[in-house]
């Protein structure tokens, strides 16, 4: 997996929170960091759209969701977890509340587990 380059990213990307995001995640050591920075720096065109029912089908009870992009109102959610991501559209915000979990930024799942550990990347 190549480490992203800020310098050619900063050419490509205007969002200063995406880019020091990605700048914050390639610092870190842990492996499933490093992997969401380079699906972050993607192109905007591949970055992940995710629908709530894929996120149903794929986390766990009480779990923790990482989604490298944005996660979409479509479908339902079942399963109390908390989810993190780049962006929400505010009904998947909702029905993420509806159900008992948390929408998350990805930033925030970072400081409060540094070491990755029980946390699912969707793509």
């Amino acid at each position: 997996m190549k480490r992203a380059n800020i310098k050619k990213l900063k050419t490509r990307k205007d969002n200063p929170s995406l880019l020091s995001l990605i700048e914050t995640l390639n610092k870190d050591k842990k492996s499933i960091w490093k992997r969401v920075a380079y699906e972050l720096s993607k192109p905007r065109k591949e970055m992940a759209e995710i629908n709530l029912s894929k996120l149903d089908a794929y986390g766990k009870e009480g779990g923790t969701v990482v989604v490298p992009g944005k996660v979409l109102g479509s479908g339902s959610l079942s399963k109390k977890m908390t989810v993190a991501a780049f962006s929400f559209s505010e009904s998947a915000k909702k029905l993420i509340a509806d159900s008992g979990g948390k929408a998350v930024s990805i930033e925030s799942v970072y400081k409060t587990n540094p070491t990755g550990r029980e946390v699912l990347i969707i793509r």
